[in-house]
């Protein structure tokens, strides 16, 4: 498990996971590798994330924040966010505030939830996506290999039509391996917001040999269509104790 955390460049900062198909099981990935003190947060709403790897909870308004983490110093694992207006989802810290947040309550790695792709396995940004907070140390752009092959509907892709314009296929059309790389590498696409970071893509539920075949074309053309990162993961994230399948390096 170490190697996930030096793979995905994780060892300390702010880590900001984007995209759709295993964002959270990123982060939760980490968070159990990771033997420091870890937050977890978010940008955009989401569900709180399991009690056993984040016992320790705060919720409370963004000017509440840096006081209400202060007193939780010798808390190993901590998520906080801001109260949702919706039934059993938290909302998220204004990005501005986290670089505060990270430094001032002392954790060496905080894990941000930072786009939202309502349980789709493919997603491409809209114009305020995604809410990446400035000092981000790692960008990890995630997809998942189920939706290679498959049809870009609702079913599988988040706003499926923006998904098709944003990379150059039909609305309806197979989401072939080409494809799926230019969205992993496109400035517009799952790139977006990622400044100077350091960019590490994930493609997760790699759940069978097709589903690596896929994943290992779409990485190998991602890694020919930019410069800006050296290797892709491929995993399956849900798989705690050995979640990494292959890395496809330049």
């Amino acid at each position: 498990m170490t190697d996930l955390i030096e793979l995905l460049e994780s060892r300390s900062g702010i880590v900001c996971a984007v995209g759709a198909g295993g964002k959270k099981s990123t982060l939760y990935a980490l968070a159990a590798a990771h033997a420091g003190r870890v937050a977890f947060t978010t940008t955009v709403h989401t569900l709180p994330p399991p009690d056993d790897l984040f016992p320790v909870r705060v919720l409370e308004p963004p000017d509440a924040l840096p006081e209400a983490l202060g007193a939780l110093r010798d808390a190993r694992r901590v998520a906080y966010a801001c109260p949702g207006d919706k039934p059993g989802r938290w909302a998220g810290v204004p990005p501005e505030l986290l670089a505060r947040l990270h430094e001032e309550a002392r954790f060496a790695l905080t894990l941000v939830k930072a786009d939202g792709a309502r349980m789709r396995w493919v997603k491409a940004p809209a114009a305020d996506e995604p809410v990446v907070p400035p000092g981000t140390h790692t960008l990890i752009p995630v997809l998942s290999a189920r939706a290679l092959g498959e049809p870009l509907a609702e079913r599988t892709a988040h706003h499926p039509r923006r998904v098709a314009e944003r990379i150059g296929i039909a609305p309806g059309a197979p989401l072939d391996p080409l494809a799926a790389a230019r969205l992993l590498a496109g400035t517009d696409g799952l790139l977006k917001g990622a400044g100077t970071a350091h960019v590490v893509p994930v493609i997760n539920m790699v759940d069978d040999p097709e589903r690596e075949r896929l994943a290992r074309e779409t990485a190998e053309a991602a890694l020919g269509l930019t410069s800006r990162f050296e290797r892709v993961i491929l995993a399956r994230m849900q798989r705690r104790e050995d979640p990494v399948v292959a890395v496809v390096r330049r």
